[in-house]
């Protein structure tokens, strides 16, 4: 079910997110004890976003009103989708878009660090890549390439040749040293990477990336989940730097709804 503010959405108010995908959201993990890790950093991911794309604010408090709505009595843990988007909104006439509304989706969630993903390297910027837009036939279109050449998932390299991040998460590698490297460069800035130690950021070139000991994408749906192979280049699964963040993870206390 979407819940469109405090009711159910209609197909009709649903219709320009489909037609148009000019909105943004963020996606979050509802623990079993009701709790969100992050949750002020999402809070704050919407605000920001929704400056940029609408001009306008948000009221925090009412999106916290709308994920307790749409997780009573549900399952837990879930995970839950706030987008934001103006409904009204003329593709015409994006310039007129200054009443969007909030929509809550929930899913299932899955398991933390689900077993490692296989990635290929492939070209891709996101438009603006600061702002979690629903913009996302590129990206889809980046995993579907590497998924058709048997492959788990997709790792953007720009124009540069400097690797930014996956499909739907950030991404870090693990050096000679043990240290953490996070490629510089536009990319989502991520929560689920905010709450864990930063280590370096330094440009990172895809023949640096395979030359790298591990790697490792995060995101609020999965945690911290190791890479097994950069184009077939494999890394190391079991590195202790990544049980480490495992464990720092969850150990990060959840903020209440």
């Amino acid at each position: 079910m979407a819940n469109l503010d405090d009711r159910s959405a209609t197909a009709g108010e649903l219709l320009p997110l489909a037609l148009t995908s000019y909105g943004h959201f963020t996606t979050l993990r509802v623990e079993a004890d009701g709790r969100v890790r992050g949750l002020s950093l999402h809070l704050e991911r919407l605000v920001r976003d929704a400056r940029t794309l609408f001009g306008t604010g948000v009221e925090t408090g009412r999106v916290r009103g709308l994920i307790r709505a749409a997780t009573e009595g549900r399952e837990l843990p879930c995970t839950v989708r706030v987008t934001h988007y103006d409904p009204e909104l003329n593709l015409a006439r994006p310039v007129d878009a200054g009443e969007p509304r909030f929509l809550a989706t929930v899913r299932p969630a899955g398991e933390l660090s689900p077993p490692p993903l296989a990635v290929l390297s492939v070209a891709y910027e996101r438009d603006l890549p600061l702002v979690k837009h629903c913009g996302l036939v590129g990206a889809l279109h980046a995993r579907r390439t590497a998924q058709l050449a048997g492959f788990d998932d997709a790792l953007f390299v720009g124009r540069d040749g400097l690797v930014s991040e996956g499909v739907t998460w950030n991404v870090g590698f693990v050096d000679a040293e043990g240290r953490i490297v996070r490629p510089e460069g536009p990319a989502l800035p991520g929560v689920t990477e905010a709450l864990l130690p930063r280590g370096t950021s330094a440009p990172v070139t895809l023949e640096s990336a395979k030359r790298m000991r591990a790697a490792f994408a995060t995101n609020t749906a999965i945690g911290v989940r190791a890479l097994s192979s950069v184009d077939g280049t494999p890394m190391d699964t079991a590195h202790p730097v990544l049980g480490e963040l495992r464990e720092a993870y969850l150990a990060v206390p959840g903020e209440e709804v």
